[in-house]
């Protein structure tokens, strides 16, 4: 394959930086990193304007693109971006709420948009496990602690059956802490979260067990944004997909391995207390790929997220 020039655009992590910084080089490839201040403006700059050839975009972004007249782009099985989400379900804690049954009848903000990547987790496993479907609740979709962008730039069908308010101008944060709404689904933590309000808890207070139990029962860690390539250049250069596949995957392995190798001298490159602890118990129950890539190794997870979106964010019920 002759040389190609990319413009590639993603979020600022560790498992990504080793490319920007050449550690980790794209055989063949000329390219042109690109970050924002928030993630969600590469996945604007990308769906809006084409920004890129290949960039980081939010699953469900990626899924409401499907719905373009032209779809745009192909999707490589890289997730630079998972996040268990047990921990992104916020209450007020005097409305009430002692259980996820208690979300029922009740008024839940989304942030964002309704069924962004962190809404569709939450929701998929309140409806799985806990009989808590969207159709049982009312929905404000807003901001969460400064103004929020319109999100225009992909399609927002909004299921039938389900009530749902757009409040853009609105802070979910502040309706939270002031039971204007009962809980909040967010990928973002709320301010009133991190300075302590006592009006505002987790569902799953003890957020991190529920979540390990989670993954050693089903398996599943949740999958949030993939990595999207153009598909005239995909159709145009093919081979271009396997090496940036390639690419990301070693990316990925050299930053697993510098903290797996880095607990001899107990990860002092890192400021985090006790994060060579972390590293043993992550290897014990995720395994020594603790943040796979590839389609096999994700395929319970992307179809079960494909399942979420279809039937729990656009239908109502199950």
């Amino acid at each position: 394959m002759n040389r190609v020039k990319l413009e590639i655009g993603f979020g600022e992590y560790d498992r990504t930086r080793v490319m920007v910084d050449g550690a980790v080089k794209i055989e063949g490839v000329d390219p042109t990193f690109h970050s924002y201040r928030v993630v969600t403006e590469v996945l604007e700059a990308m769906i809006r304007q084409r920004a890129f050839d290949v960039a980081e975009l939010g699953m469900s972004y990626f899924l409401r693109t499907m719905d373009f007249e032209d779809p745009p782009f192909l999707a490589i099985p890289v997730f630079p971006n998972r996040c268990f989400r047990h921990s992104a379900i916020y209450i007020n804690m005097e409305t009430g709420i002692k259980r996820p049954q208690d979300l029922a009848s009740r008024t839940v903000g989304e942030f964002a948009m309704y069924g962004h990547d962190a809404g569709v987790w939450p929701k998929g496993i309140l409806a799985d496990e806990f009989g808590v479907t969207p159709d049982q609740c009312r929905w404000v979709i807003g901001a969460l602690d400064w103004p929020l962008k319109p999100i225009d730039f992909v399609p927002q069908p909004h299921p039938d059956g389900i009530e749902i308010r757009e409040a853009p101008h609105a802070d979910l944060g502040e309706m939270l802490e002031t039971a204007e709404i009962d809980a909040l689904i967010s990928a973002d933590v709320p301010k009133c979260m991190l300075e302590k309000s006592p009006k505002v808890g987790r569902l799953f207070n003890d957020y991190q067990s529920t979540e390990r139990e989670y993954y050693q029962r089903t398996g599943i860690f949740p999958i949030m944004h993939t990595v999207a390539v153009r598909r005239e250049l995909a159709s145009q250069i093919p081979e271009v997909v396997q090496t940036l596949y390639r690419a990301f995957c070693a990316a990925k392995d050299a930053v697993r391995e510098q903290y797996k190798k880095g607990r001899i001298f107990n990860n002092m490159a890192t400021m985090m207390p006790w994060f060579s602890k972390l590293v043993d118990e992550d290897l014990s129950l995720l395994g020594e790929d603790w943040w796979p890539y590839g389609l096999e190794a994700n395929r319970k997870a992307v179809e079960t997220f494909l399942r979420y979106h279809s039937n729990r964010v656009y239908q109502s019920g199950g």
